[in-house]
């Protein structure tokens, strides 16, 4: 099965890595694991006052601090992974990058706060089930 996992950081990426974790059948060699993470889009001004070399490694450091601690956990396991960083919204960065790579499933974790819209799972959860067909395990 190919994997997308998608992470933040936050204590819900801890949750869905230990579910995981807790189900052999989701997390082990027989499976091809990807990583994402999207980093929100600096405003127009800050990047034009920074410059392009700034903002990138800028970009480069988040998304380090978000996958550096997932990486090291499925290694540990003994799983190869394939990393991917967007820039742009996070729902539907993930979305179409799940479209688009095939996936067999997409795990992510879920904050389930926010509007009514929203009162169940959070906006990015559920902009990514708008934005994709992929089937999507939200762990809380």
């Amino acid at each position: 099965m190919n994997i997308l996992l998608a992470v933040d950081g936050s204590a819900y990426t801890k949750k869905m890595l230990a579910y995981l974790a807790a189900h052999d059948e989701l997390l082990g060699n027989k499976h091809e694991y990807s990583v994402i993470t999207v980093q929100a889009e600096l405003p127009a001004r800050a990047r034009a006052a920074l410059g392009k070399e700034v903002v990138d490694k800028y970009y480069a450091d988040q998304a380090e601090k978000v996958l550096a601690p997932v990486s090291k956990f499925l290694e540990r396991k003994g799983l190869a992974i394939k990393r991917i960083v967007k820039i742009g919204p996070a729902g539907a960065n993930i979305g179409k990058v799940a479209d688009a790579g095939k996936y067999d499933l997409l795990v992510m974790g879920s904050h389930g706060h926010g509007a009514l819209a929203t009162l169940v799972m959070g906006s990015v959860t559920t902009q990514v089930l708008a934005n994709s067909r992929v089937p999507v395990l939200i762990v809380r």
